[in-house]
C-alpha cells in the first residue's frame, strides 16, 4: 500500500493509491486517485452545567457563514493542516481560529475518509476531541470566524441531528463513549495528545 503523507508541497499531500497494472501489457491504463492526510475535525466540548443538559459533555456546533462553501451547514471545527504542522497541533489552531478559544486537553478519536470528486482525492480526516478552557466560557459567547456566522451548543444528540455531515455523526459518538466518565480511562496515555500528556509520561 502507497503511504500517505500530510506534508507533500508538490501535490498538495497527496499520494498515489497503488497503481492497477494491466496482467497483459503491465501498463497503468490511466492516473489513479490519490489519498491524503491533510485536514483535522475536532469536537469541541465543554462540561455541561449542572441542570441544564441531560449529559456530561455539551458539544459545539458552527453554522457555516454566507459566500462560503456549504452555506447554512452545521458542522464541528475543520480545516486544513499546513505545511511543516503536526495534525494535534492543526487542531489546536483550527480550535482557537474558528471559536477564539484554548485547548486544555485533546485526544486523538479517529481517522475518517471521505471522497473529493473535483480533485479525485480520497481525503482522511484526522479526528480529535477537544476539551476547551473553563474560564474561558463566559455566557456561552463565541468568537466566530468570518467562516461561520452562528455557534450553539447542543447535547450530542441535538448536535447528530443539526451536523450535516455523517463522519461527523461518528466522531461526536466516539467523542461521548472516550470520555463518558470525563477522561479516557485506562487508554488515556495513548489517546491524550500534546505536551501536557508528555509530562504526565514522564512522571510516570
Amino acid at each position: 500500500m502507497a503511504a500517505v503523507s500530510n506534508g507533500d508541497a508538490t501535490n498538495g499531500g497527496a499520494t498515489p493509491a497503488d497503481p492497477v497494472v494491466h496482467e497483459a501489457t503491465g501498463e497503468v491504463p490511466h492516473a489513479m486517485t490519490r489519498i491524503a492526510a491533510r485536514v483535522v475535525d475536532v469536537v469541541v466540548m465543554a462540561p455541561a452545567a449542572e441542570g441544564t443538559f441531560p449529559d456530561r459533555w455539551r458539544v459545539l456546533t458552527l453554522r457555516r457563514a454566507a459566500q462560503t462553501r456549504c452555506t447554512g451547514a452545521w458542522e464541528i471545527v475543520h480545516g486544513r493542516i499546513e505545511a511543516g504542522e503536526r495534525p494535534a497541533e492543526a487542531a489546536r489552531r483550527e480550535v482557537f481560529e474558528e471559536t477564539g478559544f484554548t485547548v486544555d486537553r485533546l485526544y486523538n478519536l479517529a481517522v475518517n475518509p471521505f471522497y473529493i470528486p473535483a480533485m479525485d482525492t480520497v481525503q482522511l480526516a484526522l479526528v480529535f476531541a477537544a476539551i476547551v478552557k473553563a474560564d474561558e466560557l463566559r455566557n456561552d459567547v463565541v468568537p466566530l470566524s468570518e467562516e461561520h456566522d452562528l455557534a450553539c451548543w447542543r447535547t450530542a444528540a441535538e448536535a447528530q441531528q443539526e451536523l450535516a455531515w455523517p463522519r461527523e455523526h461518528e466522531a461526536v459518538r466516539h467523542a461521548m463513549w472516550l470520555l463518558r466518565s470525563g477522561d479516557a480511562g485506562a487508554v488515556e496515555d495513548v489517546l491524550r495528545s500534546g505536551a501536557d500528556r508528555e509530562g504526565r509520561i514522564m512522571q510516570g
